[in-house]
């Protein structure tokens, strides 16, 4: 990944022409041809080529691509399984999180002046 990437200066445009790149990449490694995947994946072949180039693409068509390459299941190694918080559910009693609150000190509510009682 390009140096820009790292230091998480990238925009989310260079990213997805990024991520296709690479897929891409695999693709031809796999000596698998625009047509085959279209037809492997359902899509059209012009669609295969947009997504070649980086051209804007959908997360239906980025996963099916994956599918289709059988590298789908890496997308679970890049987010972390929620479920698994072993520390905030001894907190929480075994309770789940339902929703998400900030954290609010009482130096965030600002200064307190007369008539805010």
């Amino acid at each position: 990944m390009a140096t820009y990437m790292k230091e998480g200066v990238a925009s989310s445009i260079e990213i997805e022409r990024e991520l296709c790149e690479r897929v891409d990449q695999i693709r031809l490694a796999r000596n698998v041809t625009q047509k085959q995947l279209a037809e492997q994946t359902g899509l059209s072949k012009r669609t295969i080529e947009r997504f070649a180039k980086g051209e804007g693409t959908s997360l239906d068509t980025f996963i099916r691509i994956l599918q289709a390459l059988n590298i789908a299941q890496n997308l679970f190694a890049i987010l972390p399984d929620p479920s698994v918080r072993p520390v905030e559910r001894i907190e929480r009693g075994g309770q789940e999180r339902q929703r998400a609150r900030p954290d609010v000190s009482p130096d965030d509510e600002g200064e307190w002046e007369w008539g805010d009682d």
